[in-house]
C-alpha cells in the first residue's frame, strides 16, 4: 500500500459502495448463478473484510440495489439484459428477500439506495447529492458486475469528479478472464485498482 492510496482512502472523505450485492443477484437465490459462484470466494468474504474495517473507522457503507416493480412499470426494455431479467424466475421486487442486500455485507445502519431502472446507481437516485453533502471525495467500489454495473458506476463517478478505488478481488464478472482484462485495460485507466487487503491496511 502506498502513501498516496492511504491518503486517498481518508475515512472522513470516503464511502464504500456495494453494487448489487443482493440475495437475488449473488446470494443463495441468485438469478445469475455463474456470477454468484464467482462471488463466493471473492466479493463476499473480501467485501466483508472491507466492510468491517470501514465500520471501525466510521466510513459510511452504501448498498446500491436494483429493483423491478412486479408489474414492470417504468423498467427498461431497451436491452437484451433487461428482457432476460424480466423473464427470470427470480424477481427483485421492492421489499422482497431477493432484492435485499446479502446479510454477510449488510448491517441495519448501512445506507440502502435502490433504483428501478438503468444500470448505474448514479442514474435517477440521490447518490450524488448525498455524497456531496457528506463531503465524500473517494468511492470504494465493490460488487458486481465488472461486465456492466461496476464499469458504469466507475465512469459515472469519475465524470462526476470522484476518485474511485476498486479492490480487484472484491468485484466480479464473467467470464473471469474477461473481468480481469476490463480491470487491467479499461478501469485501471480511470480508477485505482488495488486489493481488499490494501484497503483494510489503510484503515488499520
Amino acid at each position: 500500500m502506498t502513501a498516496e492510496l492511504k491518503d486517498r482512502l481518508d475515512p472522513s472523505t470516503t464511502v464504500v459502495i456495494f453494487q448489487e450485492c443482493q440475495n437475488g443477484v449473488i446470494g443463495e437465490t441468485a438469478a445469475l448463478p455463474d456470477l454468484a459462484a464467482a462471488c463466493t470466494l471473492t466479493v463476499i468474504p473480501r467485501g466483508a473484510a472491507i466492510a468491517s474495517a470501514a465500520r471501525m473507522r466510521g466510513v459510511a457503507i452504501i448498498h446500491t440495489t436494483a429493483q423491478r416493480r412486479i408489474d414492470g412499470w417504468g423498467a427498461n426494455t431497451n436491452a437484451r439484459l433487461f428482457t432476460a431479467m424480466a423473464r427470470s424466475p427470480v424477481q427483485l421486487t421492492p421489499g422482497s428477500e431477493a432484492a435485499a442486500p446479502i446479510k454477510a455485507l449488510h448491517r441495519p445502519d448501512d445506507i440502502v439506495l435502490s433504483r428501478l431502472h438503468g444500470l448505474s446507481p448514479f442514474e435517477g437516485t440521490e447518490l450524488d447529492s448525498l455524497l456531496r453533502n457528506a463531503g465524500v471525495r473517494t468511492i470504494v467500489a465493490c460488487g458486481v458486475s465488472v461486465n456492466l454495473a461496476i464499469t458504469n458506476l466507475t465512469f459515472d463517478a469519475v465524470n462526476a469528479g470522484y476518485q474511485v478505488v476498486i479492490p480487484a478481488d472484491a468485484v466480479a464478472g464473467v467470464p473471469a478472464d474477461y473481468a480481469d482484462a476490463v480491470l487491467e485495460h479499461t478501469l485501471s485507466l480511470v480508477a485505482t485498482v488495488t486489493t481488499a487487503e490494501s484497503i483494510v491496511d489503510a484503515w488499520l
